[in-house]
């Protein structure tokens, strides 16, 4: 049987019918189990069962193990040290004396994936795996991102779909270790009915060249294919424009190669009326500064996917462009437009009516569940990042502008200073900036058709369908169950991270309520509270 094949779990025997032919204990030699304080100059030697033991800390949740094909005193340099180059310039500029650290790259490693239940672990797979993430890689818990030689699953995850491309996300910066897993739990409850794309996800342990190395969310990287962001995927130099984009509205975007990054004007940073459940209250905001003076930061967008030449970039930020547009003169001016044959410009549409123009070019399904999500979550980036969209004009494409793949979640459900008590409308309302409360902003996709009666009659539907199916019930179970069921491995990471609430560092960016938790459980149980008086509250005004 090749390799890759034996790659595939035994989970996803018990839950999608995957077939795989894992190494049972019994056949794993036991003489190189390793302790949550094995340093890396204690790792197992090359003998190949050696390797496929499992931890004798191992307890219920999977274990992946990393280790470094280079060895000696600096091997772990490579997920202790980087952090992303942007990141590290920002902090030197008001500190003296700061030495920047190295950006991240990719280190040649072999990756065993260890089945929680039966402690059945894969044969050593060649990968690459590096820090990824942006503030994140500051922390000394950091991110990262394994890229394997061959296409596989781990974990069973999206059905046992094979990737080359899976995450492993920290959460340091969130004491439950849960915010993420909870928020990709609810928005796969919505997004999956409409076949849109979430990243599916679960909590493992990391073991690190023999070293214990924490509880992380394994997750899927954010990427067009089949089984994740499934849009035409543009082959290799193709410079046509009928070809798949996937987007990150993105304050990022400047530090990007111009050519997979491009400006929004947001129809010429026209005014929005905030959603903050009271008409506005008389109330303005723009997405973008409004004089040189303003310390409104500028938004624009990421172009995820790799594209080949000028063409191709311009065409998808003129569409871009030209689809908020006809959101805003719909929502604003009662007014429908068009595209032309190409797509290079709008025009006014005598014969639609505005909602109809929105329809023709945006999913408004995956916008409404968009909002929910964000409405749910309240995080603190909603204005700023991690906010992916999608647009397909391959053969097979709807030629509309589409939003999915939602992520990143630590600085949300009440983690940070918003909506702490689970109240006040937040998505497509008037919002601070991220840390410093420095300037207010607005997230302009979730905002601009808030008022229209007929897109409230999409999220009212939608909302009351999650709800009674008990897609918003079900995450704070989650939150209660796994807190109780994986205690030890929770523990465990608290003995080698410590708890984040009691990071200096940290302590300044958390919520009162949230930097009070001393332990993963008390954390927790907050973000379940937290999570019962969200629903409640967006419950009494979306429900049918």
């Amino acid at each position: 049987m090749p390799r890759i094949t034996r790659l595939l779990l035994l989970a996803c025997i018990l839950l999608t019918g995957c077939s795989i032919n894992p190494t049972s204990p019994e056949q794993q030699d036991s003489s190189a189990l390793n302790t949550p304080d094995s340093k890396a100059d204690n790792l197992s030697d090359n003998n190949s069962n050696d390797k496929m033991s499992y931890p004798e800390w191992m307890d219920k949740l999977p274990v992946v193990r990393i280790e470094t094909i280079a060895q000696g005193a600096d091997a772990l340099d490579f997920v202790t040290k980087p952090v992303a180059r942007h990141v590290a310039e920002a902090i030197a500029s008001w500190t003296p004396g700061y030495k920047i650290p190295p950006e991240p790259s990719y280190e040649d490693c072999r990756v065993t994936f260890f089945d929680g239940t039966t402690k059945a672990g894969t044969e050593p797979a060649d990968a690459q795996v590096k820090v990824r993430g942006n503030w994140t890689t500051e922390y000394d818990k950091k991110p990262l991102r394994i890229k394997f030689a061959e296409k596989q699953n781990m974990a069973g995850l999206n059905d046992c779909a094979e990737q080359k491309n899976w995450l492993l996300l920290a959460a340091y910066k969130d004491a439950s270790l849960l915010r993420d897993r909870a928020a990709l739990a609810m928005a796969r409850g919505l997004l999956e009915p409409d076949g849109l794309y979430c990243s599916d996800a679960r909590l493992v342990e990391v073991e690190i060249n023999g070293e214990y190395w924490g509880v992380y969310l394994l997750a899927e990287q954010q990427q067009i294919g089949e089984n994740r962001v499934n849009i035409t995927e543009a082959e290799k130099d193709y410079q046509g424009t009928d070809i798949g984009y996937f987007l990150e509205f993105d304050g990022y975007y400047v530090n990007e190669e111009p050519l997979q990054a491009f400006h929004v004007d947001y129809a010429d940073n026209a005014p929005l009326t905030p959603f903050d459940g009271k008409g506005g209250s008389g109330d303005t905001i723009t997405a973008l500064p409004e004089t040189p003076y303003d310390p409104k930061k500028d938004i624009g967008m990421t172009i995820k996917n790799d594209i080949y030449s000028q063409a191709q970039h311009d065409f998808i930020a003129g569409f871009v462009n030209n689809v908020y547009r006809i959101m805003y003169h719909a929502a604003y001016d009662d007014q429908a437009y068009k595209f032309n044959d190409d797509y290079s410009k709008i025009t006014p549409a005598d014969n639609m009516t505005p909602q109809q123009a929105v329809e023709a070019v945006v999913n408004v399904d995956s916008l409404a569940d968009m909002y929910i999500i964000s409405e749910m979550t309240c995080d603190a980036d909603i204005y700023w990042s991690s906010f992916f969209l999608s647009a397909d004009f391959g053969a097979d494409g709807d030629r509309k502008l589409t939003f999915q793949a939602p992520w990143d979640f630590d600085s949300g459900l009440g983690n940070k200073n918003r909506c702490t008590n689970g109240k006040g409308f937040y998505a497509g309302n008037i919002v601070p900036d991220v840390n410093s409360n420095e300037y207010e902003t607005v997230n302009p996709w979730l905002a601009v058709l808030m008022y229209q009666d007929w897109y409230q009659d999409i999220i009212r539907k939608k909302w009351t369908k999650a709800y009674d199916s008990g897609v918003f019930s079900d995450a704070v179970n989650l939150v209660r169950n796994e807190t109780a069921e994986y205690e030890d491995a929770f523990q465990r990471n608290t003995d080698k991270w410590g708890i984040s609430t009691r990071d200096q560092s940290i302590m300044n960016e958390l919520s009162r309520s949230a930097k009070h938790c001393l332990t993963q459980a008390s954390s927790a149980e907050y973000v379940a509270e937290w999570l019962e008086n969200r629903t409640a509250f967006v419950n009494e005004q979306w429900h049918k």
